[in-house]
């Protein structure tokens, strides 16, 4: 397999585990081409470049609106003119095989190739699939699922495997020692709480941690990493009166995988991403699911992962101070509670999901080779 192209955008949960499986393919042959076809104004046409040595290709593409919307006619033309431009691009790159991981941009790329007998495989990262990967499922070779459950919703995909999520792949590599340093924390023995609310912030968040700080000020065999997001850090810093020495306050951590590996609970939202480093790592969560993503995607996330019992959900609606505590509380004085909860984590996640789904994409190419 010598060529891949692949395409996925809009949030970072699509763009990451695209860029794992790329990091995958060139550990199995250094010399691979890659490609990626996303939208020149998306987060991706951001990130990719700076991976550098992968050829992006940009489409014009919206999403489709929910409600009946004259909007949506030009969606669909939107979409058929990047079905053509992505044939063109397929016919440049010459592909061995062309890979989604989601959002709408991997709807004309998927799509266009499916149509022209290039082997294709999309990527399902959360538990309810979105409304590309169903639209797709019955052109693609291969739906791979990152958590078990998605299959019942794609009856129509000719061929389902289980992978787990390729960001997993990289987070497993991560130094906990490195974390707790970068944070300043130094006593390997004392659990550390990790609070975090998406790269922006979350505000029913960062005022429910707000009401906590008198509990957090008290809790000294505890230490709190709280992530404000850029947005509101200089708001919540200066809500925070006192100094507060088991408490680290930061707007963004660039080192996140190591920060996690370092971590004894996380507190946070329940996007796709967060699941497969958390399950990869096994650290124990409490969720707090978005409500505002499409398909209310997050809170089927995270309820699967309380279910399975490596964590526990708040609906922010029922968020307050007084709740995310007692539930912080009770987990993390618990020494035992978190060990089965770890265990647990760790049991559902896939370490060599991107390897996995490597394996996959050259049984594809090999079948047109």
């Amino acid at each position: 397999m010598k060529k891949v192209l692949l395409s996925g955008g809009g949030t970072g949960g699509h763009i990451y585990p695209a860029l794992s499986i790329a990091k995958a393919v060139r550990r199995q042959n250094p010399q691979a081409e890659i490609g990626y076809i996303g939208t020149k104004n998306g987060l991706e046409a951001r990130i990719v470049p700076k991976e550098g040595n992968i050829q992006f290709f940009d489409v014009e593409i919206q999403g489709f609106r929910r409600k009946l919307s004259l909007d949506n006619l030009q969606t669909v033309a939107k979409f058929l003119r990047a079905v053509r431009d992505c044939k063109q691009y397929i016919r440049d790159f010459q592909p061995d095989v062309v890979v989604g991981t989601g959002g709408y941009v991997s709807g004309p790329s998927l799509y266009a190739a499916a149509r022209m007998g290039v082997p294709t495989l999309i990527l399902e990262p959360d538990v309810l699939p979105g409304l590309t990967t169903r639209f797709l499922s019955r052109y693609v070779d291969t739906v791979a699922v990152s958590l078990s459950g998605s299959e019942k919703h794609l009856t129509k995909a000719e061929r389902i495997i289980h992978t787990g999520n390729p960001r997993g792949t990289e987070v497993v590599r991560a130094n906990a020692e490195a974390g707790r340093e970068s944070l300043g924390i130094h006593d390997a023995d004392k659990p550390v709480i990790l609070i975090f609310g998406g790269s922006r912030g979350a505000k029913p968040l960062n005022d429910a941690v707000t009401e906590m700080m008198p509990k957090i000020r008290e809790a000294r065999h505890l230490h709190f990493v709280y992530v404000t997001g850029e947005v509101h850090y200089e708001t919540v810093t200066a809500n925070i009166k006192d100094d507060i020495t088991n408490l680290t306050v930061r707007p963004y951590i660039y080192n996140m995988p190591d920060v996690l590996a370092g971590t004894s609970l996380v507190v946070g939202r329940a996007g796709a991403s967060t699941l497969a480093e958390l399950t990869a790592l096994g650290v124990p969560s409490i969720m707090i699911p978005s409500p505002y993503v499409t398909n209310n995607h997050q809170e089927a996330n995270a309820r699967w992962l309380e279910e399975q019992g490596a964590g526990r959900m708040i609906l922010e609606r029922e968020l307050s101070g007084e709740r995310l505590w007692e539930t912080i509380r009770e987990i993390a004085e618990d020494a035992d509670r978190r060990r089965q909860m770890s265990e647990t984590a760790r049991q559902l996640g896939r370490p060599d999901a991107a390897g996995e789904i490597v394996e996959e994409l050259e049984r594809l190419a090999g079948k047109v080779s």
